[in-house]
Order: C-alpha cells, then sequence, then structure tokens
C-alpha cells in the first residue's frame, strides 16, 4: 500500500513527536552519565577504592553544608577547611539534627568548585550515596571519605587551583519511604 503525501508528513511528525518525548524522558539520565563521566558542573567522580599514589602538591579543600527550608534539618561541616596532599585518602564529617517532632528522610546533593577540578576529586564513601532518615530531634554524624586524584598534579591547566570547595544540600526525600 503506497501512502499519500499527507500520509508520509504525518507519519514523520508522529516519529519525531515520539522521538523528542523519548529524548526528555532520557535527557536526565544521559546527563547525569555525561557529568559523572567528564566532571562537568562539578559532578565528583565515585571510587572503590582510595589512590595508590600521592603527589608532591597540596590543596586546601573547603566544606559547605546547606539545606532546603522545606527540610527541617540543620546540617554542618564539622571542620570548614582541611589542607590535603593529593591522592591522600581522608575523612569529613558533617552533623545533620532533625528538629521537628516527626521523622523525616532527606537526600543531598553534591558539587566541587571550581567546575573544572570535578573528575579530579574521588568519593571512595559518602553519605550523599544512600537517604538518610532521622527521627524526631536526631543527630547524625555523616562522613565523606574522598581524595583529590594525584593526576591533578600532572594537568597544568590546574596549576591555579589552591583551593576547592565541597558542597552539600539536603533536600526532602521524594519519596519517604
Amino acid at each position: 500500500m503506497k501512502l499519500s503525501k499527507n500520509d508520509r508528513i504525518l507519519f514523520a511528525g508522529a516519529v519525531f513527536v515520539g522521538l523528542m518525548i523519548g529524548l526528555s524522558f532520557a535527557s536526565v539520565p544521559l546527563y547525569t552519565i555525561f557529568c559523572r563521566a567528564t566532571g562537568f558542573g562539578g559532578t565528583t567522580q565515585r571510587v572503590e577504592a582510595a589512590a595508590t599514589r600521592t603527589a608532591d602538591r597540596y590543596v586546601t579543600v573547603s566544606f559547605d553544608g546547606n539545606v532546603d527550608p522545606a527540610l527541617p534539618w540543620d546540617f554542618a561541616p564539622d571542620a570548614k577547611n582541611m589542607r590535603i596532599k593529593l591522592g591522600e585518602t581522608v575523612t569529613a564529617s558533617y552533623h545533620a539534627r532533625n528538629r521537628s517532632d516527626q521523622t523525616v528522610t532527606g537526600t543531598a546533593t553534591y558539587n566541587v568548585q571550581p567546575d573544572k577540578v570535578g573528575s579530579y576529586f574521588d568519593k571512595v564513601q559518602c553519605f550523599c550515596f544512600t537517604r538518610q532518615t532521622l527521627k524526631p530531634g536526631q543527630t547524625a554524624e555523616l562522613a565523606v571519605r574522598f581524595y583529590v586524584d594525584p593526576a591533578m598534579a600532572d594537568e597544568h591547566t590546574l596549576d591555579d587551583v589552591q583551593n576547592i570547595t565541597l558542597s552539600y544540600t539536603f533536600f526532602l526525600a521524594k519519596d519517604r519511604g
């Protein structure tokens, strides 16, 4: 059966609309994969093990903690700054406290600044990988174990980076179960 010109245009339009809808649903996971692979937007890397070497260079890592107003928590780093050697695995702690009279679950997003060091900032373990549930008035110590890749010392476009900021923002979990 041969389609008329109008039917072909209608078919092509329907395929185009279907493709655009499919791409819109795939855009968030594809963007997340892209950011994790490249460090774009300050997205850090997730690794399974500590670095195997260090470099003879130091950076200062500053820690920042924020809470969305919809989440009734206090959240802050225990230390504001830490001077570390590239490749040195360290642990930084944050504390969270549920100020409400209900059990509340939060989830954290994170990034590093400047953006260009995201692909060199490696998290071995982080509270941000899982949802956090706190009972009324409960406090929790939340740790992140990380290192800055010693390969950063070999990248001369990063010679100007002396300070890195690791920032977290906690949000009320969408699915509270």
